[in-house]
């Protein structure tokens, strides 16, 4: 009878705690929700699996252009050695979105430059994907003479409006993960580099409007016009990488 009792006790004590693991330091805490972790991580949709362009083209092009690999991964630019005059091989998203948080991971070349557009109308007269969308920078702040035209032109900066609070930039060569947040209700958005917070602006205000006039834009009619438009992965003439690149929609 005893052991009968000390059997049902211990499978009672087992099933109890299944829910819980040790961390580290041996101590105990519950395990997630599955469920809630799945729905979760339902609210991302994935806009690139690592296998295959589907949901991306070439700024006003039909399909993705030649110099767009997929290797291990990631789509991966390779700039020509020459091209015509005014030729560009910006990737778009076919989708457009409005309010949403975008995270994905870049590598950048050593002295390289790129970035990262939200917003982009793909209209047959704005000849390229900068005319209308703002940039989240992507750059060797090392080596990139961009870097030394001023903070707002460094990796991670809302492109020649907000300085990134400090450089949190892993080692050319390596992965860094981008997290882009634009909210046009809340009136605001941000950038997270590699877990640190280092970018908030306002947006769809007399605060952006004033933000932009005092950019290099300020004359340029079409700029930041356009609320809901194209995600946009920059060619600007240097080798770049983009892996894990997922969105999440914001209903609010």
């Amino acid at each position: 009878m005893k052991n009968f009792i000390g059997i049902a006790l211990i499978v009672f004590m087992t099933l109890g705690c299944k829910e819980k693991t040790k961390d580290k330091e041996g101590q105990i805490e519950t395990e997630p929700n599955a469920q809630m972790e799945n729905s979760t991580e339902d609210e991302w949709e994935v806009l690139f699996d690592g296998s295959s362009f589907e949901g991306w083209k070439g700024y006003l092009k039909e399909g993705v252009p030649d110099h767009w690999k997929i290797e291990d991964g990631a789509m991966v630019f390779y700039p020509p050695e020459e091209r015509k005059e005014g030729e560009i091989f910006d990737l778009v998203s076919e989708r457009e979105f409005t309010d949403f948080i975008l995270s994905l991971d870049w590598k950048i070349s050593e002295a390289g430059n790129s970035g990262v557009f939200w917003g982009i109308n793909e209209a047959l007269e704005l000849k390229k994907p900068y005319h209308t969308g703002p940039e989240i920078q992507v750059l060797d702040n090392e080596k990139h003479p961009d870097a030394k035209n001023g903070t707002t032109h460094q990796a991670g900066s809302l492109y020649d409006m907000v300085a990134p609070s400090k450089d949190v930039t892993n080692d050319v060569g390596e992965w860094n993960t981008m997290i882009i947040t634009v909210d046009h209700q809340k009136k605001q958005g941000s950038v997270e580099l590699n877990g640190v917070d280092i970018v908030s602006f306002p947006l769809a205000n007399e605060a952006w409007n004033e933000m932009v006039s005092e950019s290099k834009f300020a004359d340029w009619e079409e700029f930041g016009k356009y609320s809901t438009g194209k995600i946009g992965l920059q060619d600007h003439g240097n080798r770049v990488s983009f892996r894990d690149i997922k969105i999440k929609e914001l209903n609010n």
